[in-house]
């Protein structure tokens, strides 16, 4: 099932990065997992403290996988989400996928490459907020995403 990149701009919830990889040069293709709160509670140890009625975040044969594929693109990030940080000068509409505006890569892909809206044309930066993992990616293309279901 084909989807549009902006519908997945109101899904909240748990994400996950399975993969990330270019099936052909300059081609990017993103593998995203949808997590579910589990239905087990568990206890955890964190520094000799014990947390109880934890309830993981699982992935398994019921949870969607989200095909995301850039033909091509001007340049693509992953960085760890343990390093990131809030940044009010940012400005995207979306969650846990967003379109921006306004970024921090737009800005480095200006001063970085001779990217331009007259060559290659008019693009876009597209983020990915993940629980492990931020992706950005900077594209002339409108990136297709299709739901696979797992066998």
């Amino acid at each position: 099932m084909s989807v549009n990149f902006a519908e997945l701009l109101s899904i909240e919830g748990y994400i996950f990065l399975n993969r990330i990889f270019e099936p052909e040069d300059n081609s990017l293709r993103l593998l995203i997992e949808r997590g579910r709160v589990s239905d087990t509670e568990e206890n955890l140890e964190i520094a000799n403290t014990i947390l109880k009625g934890i309830r993981p975040i699982d992935v398994d044969e019921r949870s969607p996988l989200l095909q995301i594929d850039f033909d091509t693109y001007i340049a693509y990030s992953v960085k760890n989400e343990s390093f990131t940080f809030w940044d009010d000068y940012e400005k995207f509409k979306g969650k846990l996928f967003r379109i921006y505006s306004k970024s921090r890569y737009l800005d480095f892909v200006a001063v970085s490459t001779f990217a331009t809206h007259d060559f290659p044309g008019p693009f876009q930066h597209y983020g990915i907020v993940t629980e492990n993992h931020v992706i950005d990616v900077i594209a002339t293309v409108i990136p297709i995403v299709t739901e696979i279901k797992r066998t």
